[in-house]
């Protein structure tokens, strides 16, 4: 059975609109990295910014703090559930790998841990660039190496001891946490000037069954795809996840230091 990329997206769309809200509450967690991805994007009063992958704008909302309302700010994101989290911004729901926007029309276009779940990557970077002005930028943060990302790796550690291999195999989160391979796949789509570096942040759990929801509030796709296992296989995950959290126990709780890698590029 071969990948197939239209059942993919349909999948992550139904995660996330399932999420709704409590993707917004959780993702406040990880607050450091938006501050990080911003300053990295050199943002000025005036400019029009495209935040892809935008869940409930909370990158989007505070990028408009810095253009200014003589600037614009315009959340995308695949799910329509996540958008309606963020009211109060433009907001459009559009595939990131064909974008409804003109040629030329931003001048920075941000995206947040988004581009590991785009099926085909190199579609979403040609689009970024078809969008970005001249002189535009773009910023992206992606998940490091998997054994640098205890955040995420913790749970799906467990959820590879505990359930069967996927008939097919989804597109792996950590593919480009490598900084060669992310330089690689942004200079194929002809991005250029392009500057990559890894930011390291720590998120705290009181216990493992609040690590577990953490994830659970954050994980899209594959959160749909653990709702719909047997109740006692949920259960049986949850418990289990504290085998693969025990290196970060500390006194109260769990801490869990990981990396992303921030990248800007323009284009050519």
């Amino acid at each position: 059975m071969s990948f197939d990329t239209k059942q993919f997206k349909r999948l992550e769309r139904a995660g996330y609109d399932r999420l709704g809200p409590r993707y917004l509450a959780a993702a406040g967690a990880r607050s450091e990295l938006a501050a990080a991805l911003l300053a990295a994007a050199r943002l000025e009063p005036g400019q029009r910014l495209l935040d892809l992958a935008s869940g409930p704008g909370l990158l989007a909302r505070d990028a408009g703090a810095v253009v200014g309302p003589n600037g614009l700010v315009i959340a995308s994101d695949i799910s329509e559930g996540q958008l309606a989290c963020c009211p109060d911004l433009p907001r459009v729901a559009a595939d990131g790998e064909a974008l409804p926007f003109a040629a030329t029309c931003f001048d920075r276009v941000l995206c947040g841990l988004g581009l590991m779940f785009f099926p085909d990557e190199q579609a979403a970077l040609r689009e970024i660039r078809r969008v970005l002005a001249p002189h535009g930028r773009l910023a992206l943060s992606v998940w490091g190496a998997a054994d640098d990302v205890p955040l995420v790796e913790c749970a799906l550690a467990c959820m590879r001891r505990l359930l069967p291999p996927p008939r097919v195999a989804r597109p792996s989160i950590f593919r480009f946490g490598e900084a060669g391979e992310l330089n690689r796949r942004l200079a194929g789509a002809d991005f250029c000037d392009i500057d990559i570096r890894p930011h390291r942040f720590t998120v705290g759990f009181a216990d493992a069954a609040a690590y577990w929801q953490g994830f659970l509030d954050l994980a899209g796709g594959a959160a749909e795809s653990l709702a719909r296992l047997p109740a006692e296989k949920q259960q049986a995950l949850a418990a289990a996840v504290a085998a693969e959290l025990a290196p970060y126990a500390v006194s109260g709780g769990y801490r869990l230091t990981s990396t992303v890698l921030l990248a800007t590029a323009g284009p050519v």
